[in-house]
């Protein structure tokens, strides 16, 4: 056995989880994404699904996805910066600029390479890379592969940004980069404070709208609308695989930075572009977003019902605002113990430990579709105060 082997034979802790029957992970479905799905003959509540939209299963995505299927195949065979670029491409990216009010955008593949691409490319060796302590691991992973000074600010606490921005040269880039919704706690970044620090030091804004799109502001274009920032903030992240039906990431600026990273970013043109059938499926539900508000009205309906009611059934959501909301936990085991009974009371929902958050706050992630009832909100909370109160979480 060599000396990797070696090493990794030591890597045993998903199989205590797994040996104490509490192993969450990589359980499968048999069948379509919705409110309800089948886990091996198992039948489930889903809550534990980003799909905000509820279009995952919509019968006209599925329908754009497979006529693309037929006109250009399954794949591009190649990158955007070479044979890879479709029409289908360029439009869909035309319409993405108009929807989020900047001059261009660039479609990859995954919303991972948007953020670990861009922000490794956008910053240099002067410049600095000044990050919310809660950001996303693609986030994480950008600055990390970046030339630029990096540097962290307590979550949305705005006199620890300006502190991190009175470290910076004036005559430097300063970036703030922030996840509009946090993904994991379900609490909107402080965008019109960062706008105000943003002009006071000069400074550039990056916000990734990942669980924005569809949600937020008119006609689901995210936080960045919702707060009326969106000509302050230089670059707007977003991502398919959520309330977009598909998979696959966008970044709309200004025309020179789009330019500019069209012929730079190393994910961007030296990753296969992204698949016609995923860009069609992307396309069509902007499209249904557009054209059918009332799709989000219904999301914060069932999202607000289910604010009340766990806040009435006595568990603690922290300062979520948005159809992501936390229920702390705060133990590691138990968080498992919860996850597993809850599967086993036919709701499916998510384990939030370490690192996606300190070990203090470990949470179970609860998430609503625009297709969830106020009855399966229901069935689910009155199933999850039950597990809480056996395991003296809340009373």
């Amino acid at each position: 056995m060599g000396l990797l082997q070696e090493k990794y034979k030591q890597y045993r802790e998903p199989q205590k989880f797994m040996d104490a029957g509490v192993y969450p992970y990589f359980r499968e479905i048999v069948g379509k994404q919705g409110t309800e799905v089948e886990m091996g003959g198992h039948h489930v509540l889903m809550f534990g699904s980003n799909a905000y939209t509820g279009l995952t299963g919509d019968p006209r995505v599925e329908a754009a996805a497979k006529a693309a299927i037929d006109k250009y195949g399954t794949g591009c065979a190649g990158s955007r910066f070479l044979n890879g670029t479709l029409d289908l491409h360029v439009k869909l990216e035309k319409e993405l600029a108009e929807f989020e009010h900047k001059d261009e955008a660039l479609v990859f593949s995954t919303g991972f390479s948007v953020n670990s691409g861009v922000l490794a490319n956008i910053c240099g060796r002067e410049d600095y890379i000044i990050c919310d302590d809660r950001n996303h691991a693609s986030i994480v992973d950008g600055r990390r592969l970046s030339f630029a000074t990096c540097l962290k600010y307590k979550h949305n606490d705005m006199e620890d940004l300006e502190k991190q921005l009175q470290k910076c040269k004036p005559e430097s880039i300063k970036m703030i980069v922030v996840d509009g919704v946090f993904s994991m706690e379900g609490d909107l970044a402080n965008l019109p404070e960062i706008v105000k620090l943003k002009k006071k030091y000069n400074a550039s804004i990056y916000v990734d709208e990942a669980h924005g799109l569809g949600v937020f502001g008119k006609e689901g274009r995210g936080v960045c609308d919702y707060f009326g920032v969106t000509d302050d903030v230089d670059i707007i992240m977003g991502t398919f695989s959520k309330s977009l039906a598909s998979i696959g990431g966008f970044v709309a600026a200004d025309f020179d930075t789009i330019n500019f990273l069209r012929h730079t970013c190393r994910t961007y043109i030296f990753s296969a572009s992204n698949t016609p059938a995923a860009t069609a499926a992307a396309m069509e539900a902007l499209h249904i977003i557009r054209r059918e508000p009332e799709r989000i009205e219904h999301l914060w309906q069932v999202t607000k019902f289910a604010l009340r009611r766990f806040r009435e059934e006595g568990f603690e959501i922290g300062d979520t605002e948005s159809p992501i909301i936390p229920l702390y936990v705060r133990d590691v085991d138990k968080t498992f113990l919860v996850t597993k009974l809850a599967y086993d009371n036919g709701v499916f929902i998510n384990p939030v430990i370490p690192p996606a958050c300190a070990p203090q706050d470990t949470l179970v992630r609860f998430a609503l579709m625009a297709t969830h009832t106020e009855d399966q909100v229901e069935r689910g909370v009155q199933a999850l105060k039950k597990i809480f109160v056996e395991q003296g979480i809340i009373k």
